[in-house]
C-alpha cells in the first residue's frame, strides 16, 4: 500500500474515479437490496447512484483532457487511510439504520478525500474540480434528506416501518420465539425425571446441560435447512439458526442452572419457579410480538408445560 502522498495527480485523479464508482454501485446495491420490501427508500438511493455518476463523469472527463484516455486502477485498497468496508453484497439482508449509518460514514470520508486531494493538486483545473466535489459532498446530506423528503411521504414511512417490524418478526421473533418454547419445554421431562430419580444436583445439572445444548445444537441446523428465505422473507438461515439455537439453549439453562445449588430440595423449589417464569415469560412474549390474546397465549404454553413437567416427575418418581 501508498500513501496518499506518494500518489501524483493522474494517480489521484485515476482513484476518484474509482471511488465514485464504488460509490455508485454501493448506493445501486442498497437500492436493489431494499427495492422489495422497501421501493421508496430505493428510489433515494437510486437519485444518489444517479449523482455519483455524474460525479464520474466529470472526473472522467477532466482524466482525458488531462493523460489520455488509460486509466490506471488504483483502488481505495491500494492507499493507507481509507476505511475498511464490507462487501455490500455479502452483508445482506441489511436493516434500514445500519444502511444510513454507511450512507454517512461513505459521504464523510468521500469529502475528507477531496478536499485533502485539492491541497495536494497544482493544477487549477484539477484543483476547482475537487473543490466543487467537496462541496457537492458537503451538500449531499441535505440532498439525501430533499430525496428522503421527495420519495418517503408519510404514507410511504408507515408503511416500510410495518415492513420492518414484520421483517423483525420473521426474521428474529419467530425463531427466537420457538428456541425458547422448544428449550424451556422439551427439557422439563429428562431434567426434573433426572432430578427426581438421582435425587442429586449433580446428576440433574448434567443432564440439563446435556438436553439444553444438545437441543440448542439440534434447533439452530433444522432451523437454518428448513428455507433459505429467499421466497419466505424470513432472511438468512444462518443468522435464523443461530438465533434458534441460542434461544433454545438459553430455554433450557434457565431450569437447569438452579442445580448448581448443592441442597437437592431447595435446588428443585427453586427450578419450579425458574419454570413458572419461564411459561409467563412466553406467554407475555406471544401477546406482545405475535398478537395472541394473553389468555389463549397462557393456556397454550402453560398446558404444554405442565403435561411435560408432569411427564418428568411420573417418569423420576417411577425410578
Amino acid at each position: 500500500m501508498r500513501n496518499f502522498s506518494e500518489l501524483n495527480e493522474q494517480e489521484v485523479l485515476a482513484l476518484a474515479i474509482a471511488l465514485e464508482e464504488e460509490d455508485e454501485r454501493t448506493y445501486d446495491d442498497f437500492g436493489h437490496s431494499l427495492q422489495a420490501n422497501y421501493p421508496d427508500t430505493a428510489a433515494v438511493f437510486a437519485a444518489m447512484a444517479k449523482e455519483e455518476s455524474g460525479h464520474r463523469r466529470r472526473l472522467i472527463e477532466l482524466y482525458r483532457k488531462r493523460f489520455g484516455e488509460f486509466i490506471p486502477m488504483i483502488r481505495r485498497t491500494d492507499v493507507r487511510g481509507f476505511m475498511k468496508r464490507g462487501s455490500v453484497w455479502f452483508g445482506r439482508p441489511f436493516g434500514l439504520d445500519k444502511i444510513r449509518e454507511q450512507v454517512e460514514a461513505m459521504e464523510l470520508e468521500s469529502l475528507r478525500f477531496y478536499r485533502r486531494a485539492a491541497r495536494q493538486t497544482k493544477d487549477a483545473s484539477l484543483r476547482q474540480l475537487f473543490d466543487d466535489l467537496a462541496a457537492e459532498e458537503r451538500r449531499h446530506e441535505s440532498k439525501a434528506e430533499s430525496l428522503a423528503e421527495e420519495h418517503l411521504t408519510p404514507q410511504a414511512r408507515d408503511e416500510e416501518e410495518k415492513t420492518q417490524r414484520k421483517l423483525f418478526l420473521l426474521q428474529i421473533v419467530q425463531p427466537g420465539l420457538a428456541g425458547l418454547m422448544d428449550g424451556s419445554v422439551s427439557t422439563l421431562a429428562p431434567i426434573f425425571a433426572a432430578a427426581l430419580a438421582t435425587h442429586k444436583s449433580h446428576d440433574a445439572l448434567l443432564v440439563g446441560l446435556a438436553a439444553s445444548i444438545g437441543a440448542g445444537i439440534s434447533m439452530a441446523f433444522a432451523e437454518a435447512a428448513s428455507d433459505d428465505g429467499s421466497l419466505t422473507g424470513r432472511g438468512s438461515p444462518v443468522l435464523r439458526g443461530i438465533v434458534t439455537g441460542a434461544m433454545t439453549t438459553l430455554g433450557g439453562l434457565g431450569h437447569t442452572l438452579p442445580f448448581l445449588i448443592t441442597e437437592f430440595h431447595t435446588a428443585l423449589v427453586v427450578a419450579m419457579i425458574v419454570v413458572a417464569i419461564e411459561l409467563a415469560a412466553i406467554s407475555f412474549i406471544r401477546n406482545r410480538y405475535m398478537d395472541t390474546p394473553l389468555l389463549r397465549a397462557a393456556f397454550q404454553v402453560v398446558v404444554g408445560g405442565v403435561l411435560v413437567f408432569f411427564t418428568g416427575i411420573i417418569i423420576g418418581g417411577a425410578g
